[in-house]
């Protein structure tokens, strides 16, 4: 008689439901967007049936995720682990006279989804900013000095420790107050139909 070992299926289910809820979504709106029905969706994250190839490959690109994710056991989650040293950070924009650095802080995969940025502002420099995509929101902290933040008619000061969230579908700017630098970081989120 051999022994065989135990084996660790897929927690494909959970994985499933965990990637679609991680959006907000509902199972119809997953089941619209990959082409699989509703009911077998729903019997897809409860476990009661092993779906085709042709079938996963469909959800994981709706959920645009690589398929190993969705096959993946309890153990071996772990989507991410990626480090960005401050040497190699791409740098978005930094104007001709060097009075607002911004270094993007996420990764490629969130651009125009959940971006994040590290923003050095020389005395007195100014950043003006269009609107940008109708849903959007900024969220400020001020890591060290002092901005002032207009939106339209609204504005306000923010100093250290500071922090600010604001429709960012409107035309936005941020000044420098402080007598030196200031050092903010941003937070860029786009509704989710954007990427849709």
């Amino acid at each position: 008689m051999s022994k065989t070992s135990q084996v660790e299926l897929p927690d494909l289910g959970s994985n499933v439901k965990r990637e679609r809820l991680s959006r907000n979504w509902s199972l119809e709106d997953l089941a619209k967007i990959c082409g699989v029905s509703k009911a077998m969706l729903s019997q897809v994250e409860s476990g009661k049936v092993n779906p085709t190839i042709g079938t996963l490959w469909k959800i994981a690109t709706a959920l645009e995720v690589d398929l190993n994710l969705l096959l993946q056991g309890k153990k071996e989650i772990l989507k991410c682990f990626e480090v960005g040293r401050s040497n190699d950070l791409p740098l978005l924009h930094e104007n001709q006279s060097g009075e607002v650095t911004i270094k993007v802080l996420s990764g490629k995969d969130l651009l125009g989804k959940l971006e994040f940025y590290h923003l050095t502002f020389a005395e007195k420099a100014v950043l003006s900013s269009d609107a940008h995509y109708p849903g959007s929101e900024e969220i400020v902290t001020v890591i060290s000095g002092k901005v002032s933040v207009s939106v339209r008619e609204r504005s306000t000061i923010l100093q250290s420790g500071d922090v600010l969230r604001f429709a960012s579908d409107l035309p936005h700017c941020i000044k420098n107050c402080a007598s030196g630098n200031s050092v903010l970081h941003m937070i860029v989120r786009f509704p989710s139909e954007k990427n849709q």
